[in-house]
């Protein structure tokens, strides 16, 4: 699911199902303009991780009293780790298929029979190896942002105001056997590459695709940025729309060029003030967002949003990393800082707690990224669109 990450949107670059998908959040949350580079690529075949001693790990207790969703979310894991396709992942390093399993097993006991922080932790030292994301300066320094599923107004059939479409796959897009795009089927069997985001829009040449349709064009955007949305239809029934591919390019931060252009101040950006800004200025919706060529399609389906690994996420117990780095479905403690509302008035606060590696997004690569699923609807905008900040990932397996 892109699961909004607002990643895309408004960072400085804003941010698979199994098999043949891949990731449905395509969005970043709020980053710095001024940054390190968080995507920084590492050397060819070294991987994101490195274990590190007992005196170097995170106070483990803090998650003890966050762990909303976590038993669910780690059941997700091991329905994945049971499908036999998960193991052409491993061995990651060191560390075997088998080992993943036994380490989220024996956490669900811990979980169960921790009576306090300090026994959760203590257990966590005693049976556990940790390692730690070599983030994007080979010391640790990993951003987090935070995606979410939308809640918008739509209709199955154009109508009225509703003449914004979202599109199903397209027969003619080809992916390869793990999902990534290869390009556009010629009707002379050629392969090129896939029609951009403004091909799409301006061109109607996916007419008779048409999945769903809204009535707000940066709605449609966002859509298509996060890679889930739920529509909610006349009569108050929601239409749940999960990810099923993308056009092939690369993102590029609508954020930035609103910033670069100076319509919205460098210290102001946010979703919620790209929200604003659209609003009132509907034209340039088209003069923004055509400039980001990457475009999702979807699929009608119940029960998620879902992660890239084909599960459901679970609001702050899923988190979204690059796959070709880091270990799927593997669990992780976050150690960062996330904001909080109350009557309308945003402050960060530090956040220690437990999640499961289950996406990944069109913006979030190499060792110095990770993306927070947030949850659904507009409680979850309004944290996801201010989420960024530097912290430490860790991964847990239980000793050989």
């Amino acid at each position: 699911m892109w699961r909004i990450l607002l990643a895309g949107l408004v960072g400085a670059t804003l941010l698979t199902l199994t098999g043949c998908q891949r990731a449905a959040h395509e969005m970043e949350p709020f980053r710095p303009l001024e940054e390190p580079d968080y995507g920084r690529p590492l050397p060819p075949g070294a991987l994101a991780l490195r274990k590190i001693s007992p005196e170097h790990y995170p106070d483990f207790s803090r998650g003890f009293h966050h762990r909303a969703g976590l038993e669910d979310a780690i059941r997700h894991s091991l329905e994945y780790l049971a499908k036999p396709s998960s193991q052409r992942y491993y061995p990651y390093g060191e560390i075997t298929h088998a080992r993943v399993v036994a380490s989220l097993e024996r956490f669900l006991e811990l979980l169960r029979d921790s009576r306090s922080a300090v026994d959760l932790d203590q257990a966590i030292r005693a049976e556990f190896d940790v390692y730690q994301s070599v983030g994007c300066d080979d010391q640790g320094t990993v951003y987090f942002t935070g995606y979410y599923c939308p809640i918008f107004q739509g209709r199955l059939q154009r109508e009225g105001a509703f003449v914004y479409p979202l599109y199903g796959l397209p027969p003619d897009l080809v992916k390869d056997a793990e999902g990534q795009i290869l390009g556009r089927r010629t009707p002379a069997g050629g392969l090129v590459p896939y029609y951009t985001r403004r091909e799409i829009e301006a061109g109607g040449v996916l007419r008779g695709q048409e999945i769903a349709w809204l009535k707000d064009p940066f709605e449609t955007y966002v859509a298509t940025v996060q890679g889930s949305a739920k529509l909610r239809l006349p009569g108050g029934r929601l239409y749940e729309l999960g990810y099923a591919g993308n056009n092939g390019y690369e993102y590029t931060s609508v954020g930035r060029l609103m910033v670069d252009a100076g319509v919205i101040g460098r210290d102001e950006l946010s979703l919620q003030t790209m929200l604003r800004y659209f609003a009132a200025n509907p034209r340039d919706v088209e003069r923004f967002c055509w400039q980001n060529d990457r475009f999702a399609f979807f699929q009608e389906r119940s029960g998620g949003p879902f992660g890239s690994l084909n599960v459901p996420v679970t609001r702050m117990r899923s988190i979204a990393t690059d796959k070709a780095v880091f270990p799927r479905a593997a669990l992780t403690f976050i150690d960062t800082e996330l904001p909080i509302v109350y009557e309308g008035v945003a402050q960060t606060v530090p956040f220690g707690g437990f999640a499961l590696d289950h996406d990944t997004g069109g913006a979030i690569r190499a060792a110095g990224r990770c993306d927070i699923y947030m949850g659904v609807g507009a409680a979850a905008e309004a944290i996801a669109g201010r989420t960024g900040s530097e912290g430490t990932l860790y991964y847990l397996f239980i000793k050989k």
